[in-house]
């Protein structure tokens, strides 16, 4: 999968931004079928997704396609999945994930859809939000051994874990996130670089406030997010460029590969009267790996 830096939230059942989701700057953009969509347009929403995912074949498709589902043990998941994989999105949102027994059982019915349809085994990936109710949290780290080929991230959320929690609010006296949410969304980062996947911050929700997105995405990045979900247009080309390496990065990660590379023989180089060693050159890679 091409690496992906921003993940752009679209109402499944909005003519007016989905007519805009081709030139909206995202690397992949999530038609959502659940929360953003109000029960009495649910079929609505589904045909116009699946419409919608049919007239873009994924050949010439300038933006990845993701489709977030309604969870599997509602009245609509069956009806959604049967709709959209008619029509080849790149991926699946899966919410309310209580661990990696969902995806599994998520992946399963992709298996039978996609030979339904004349699509390749494993061509629709999945990106589940891990800790969206109080048992997720706990089973995060049961994603590394559960051996699915589909995974493609894990992200996490809060709103519907507070909500679930009957939490009045999931922000400390600070205005940042409480404990537990750090807790939880610390635990997803891990979980997902134990998996071999990349994990997705959440989203910010402020989608005026520019600087603080900014911040907040260099902060995540530099813990090991790769990417971030947003809820607004507006959003995308901060995320965007926040989660790419600058020049400088890439220039300083081509000097630590070229350390090691003349000196092929050492577990350390010395750069600037700094010594490096090979996580350094791991990171190096990355950094560029990160920049095509």
């Amino acid at each position: 999968m091409t690496a992906l830096r921003s993940f752009l939230f679209i109402p499944g059942d909005s003519a007016k931004k989905l007519a805009k989701v081709d030139d909206c700057g995202a690397d992949a953009v999530i038609l959502d079928l659940e929360d953003a969509v109000a029960i009495a347009n649910k079929s609505v929403a589904r045909e116009m997704v699946t419409a919608f995912l049919k007239e873009r074949p994924r050949a010439g498709r300038t933006v990845q396609l993701w489709v977030r589902i309604n969870p599997l043990d509602t009245e609509w998941a069956v009806d959604d999945l049967a709709a959209i994989v008619a029509g080849d999105p790149d991926g699946i949102m899966q919410p309310k994930t209580n661990g990696p027994e969902d995806v599994r059982t998520l992946s399963t019915q992709l298996d039978r859809l996609e030979a339904a349809n004349g699509l390749p085994a494993g061509d629709i990936r999945i990106l589940p939000v891990a800790t969206e109710t109080p048992i997720a949290p706990f089973r995060l780290g049961d994603f590394a051994q559960a051996g699915l080929t589909r995974l493609a991230g894990l992200t996490w959320g809060a709103e519907d874990l507070s909500a679930a929690m009957g939490a009045s609010t999931n922000l400390g006296p600070d205005g940042h996130w409480a404990f537990t949410y750090q807790l939880v969304r610390s635990l997803t980062l891990m979980a997902a670089h134990a998996s071999g996947v990349p994990a997705f911050e959440t989203l910010y929700v402020d989608f005026r406030d520019d600087d603080g997105l900014r911040s907040s995405c260099r902060a995540a990045r530099a813990e090991g997010f790769a990417g971030r979900i947003a809820i607004h247009p507006a959003q995308v080309a901060a995320i965007n460029e926040s989660f790419s390496p600058s020049d400088d990065e890439i220039a300083f990660a081509r000097r630590v590969i070229a350390a090691f590379e003349a000196e092929p023989a050492v577990g350390t180089v010395g750069i600037d009267g700094k010594m490096y060693d090979i996580p350094h050159l791991k990171a190096a890679r990355r950094t560029l790996e990160s920049a095509l």
